[in-house]
């Protein structure tokens, strides 16, 4: 039978990109990302190590979206259903 495939992250309804996720997974995705963001911030305060800092926040961000790119339904612009 053809089966929808289950996407952890959603596409929004309106844009581009993706919504909240809708199972655990996703769910644990973000829950890692946030621990992460938060160690990042304990271990590469800005204040001292700006860059070390920069290059952290964007590294995660990164690996956020290619999870999402990758779990996620296709991202298109959308406007609604």
């Amino acid at each position: 039978m053809d089966e929808k495939p289950r996407y952890w992250f959603p596409a929004k309804t309106y844009g581009w990109g993706w919504g909240p996720p809708t199972c655990w997974q996703g769910w644990a995705v973000i829950g890692g990302y946030l621990t992460l963001l938060w160690a990042n911030t304990r271990w590469l305060p800005p204040s001292e190590y700006p860059i070390g800092y920069f290059v952290g926040i964007t590294a995660l961000t990164l690996l956020l979206v290619a999870i999402c790119w990758r779990t996620g339904e296709p991202p298109r612009w959308r406007w609604g259903k």
